[in-house]
């Protein structure tokens, strides 16, 4: 227990400040205009009609905008400007570099995630509740081998909006082709199931989560522990800490912490975290850079 207490403390000191952020709407709503030209607005409509409409900024003043030339317009939340910078909605804010946490998809939006090439899934959210996602880990490429399939369930209630929010799912697979073995009577099935909490809102908040895997047909006898936290520091930087603690034995017992972050490129997202084994046969020091790739879809 003296790993996950390390765990504990590190995710406290990592998310002291700011911790959770409460989305206050102003009393006039504020709008981003995007114009065809790559030109974008903030501020309130002064005035409007069907040919233009007339946009107060905060530093250009009045801008005269012809209706024909937007290409996009939304209203944004006045917590979403940071020293008269426009924050977008978090794009990846389901999940951490691999672990998930209690918010989910909304409706019509989806991401594809690649991890070193191999790992390759895919969510797509069927309600603004509920998720399904599959992947495959194409080992087939490399003469013929044996391949991981999977799919991704999830479902995410909110308990308190962006404050609060509990899920649960699973990521359950098969493994297909030849393992060149006489003996075929192979249980091919693996997965895991978990419940988890997530405290915070989408920028900044941590997820304790509860799982328990499954492999060769046989259930773990202790489950996986999973604390993960993000906090966003800038318009396209997060900060993201994943570590797991495993309890299978005294000589299978042990932790992963993971430090990293998350650059936002033109929507897209460049994951990066160093894995830090602790126990688990390491006898020294050792830090794993693992490197994924988050390209959003859909309603996005």
């Amino acid at each position: 227990m003296k790993t996950l207490k390390i765990i504990l403390l590190l995710v406290v000191f990592f998310f002291t400040v700011n911790l959770i952020h409460a989305q206050v709407e102003d009393a006039s709503k504020l709008v981003k205009i995007e114009t065809l030209d790559g030109n974008e607005f903030i501020g309130t409509i002064s005035s409007e009609d069907s040919d233009k409409l007339v946009l107060k900024t905060e530093n250009l003043g009045e801008v005269t905008i012809s209706k024909n030339d937007i290409k996009l317009q939304e209203v944004v939340n006045q917590s979403q400007i940071k020293d008269g910078v426009f924050w977008f909605d978090n794009l990846q804010a389901t999940r951490y570099f691999w672990a998930p946490n209690g918010y989910g998809l909304k409706k019509g939006e989806g991401y594809y995630q690649n991890i070193y090439v191999l790992w390759n899934q895919a969510s797509y959210g069927i309600t603004d509740n509920i998720s399904i996602g599959g992947g495959i880990i194409p080992l087939f490429l490399f003469a013929g081998a044996p391949t991981p399939v999977f799919i991704t369930p999830k479902i995410s209630i909110p308990i308190v909006k962006d404050k609060f929010n509990i899920g649960g799912g699973a990521l359950l697979g098969t493994i297909i082709g030849d393992f060149g073995l006489e003996d075929e009577d192979i249980n091919r099935g693996f997965g895991i199931v978990y419940g988890l909490s997530t405290f915070g809102s989408r920028d900044s908040n941590i997820s304790i989560s509860f799982g328990y895997g499954r492999f060769g047909g046989e259930w773990a006898d202790s489950p996986l522990i999973n604390i993960s936290g993000l906090h966003r520091v800038s318009n396209r930087f997060y900060l993201i800490t994943e570590n797991y603690y495993f309890n299978f034995g005294d000589e299978d017992s042990g932790t992963i912490i993971g430090l990293g972050g998350r650059w936002i490129i033109n929507k897209a997202a460049l994951d990066f975290i160093f894995a830090i084994p602790i126990g688990l046969g390491a006898e020294s020091f050792i830090a794993i850079p693992v490197i994924g790739f988050t390209i959003p879809f859909g309603n996005k």
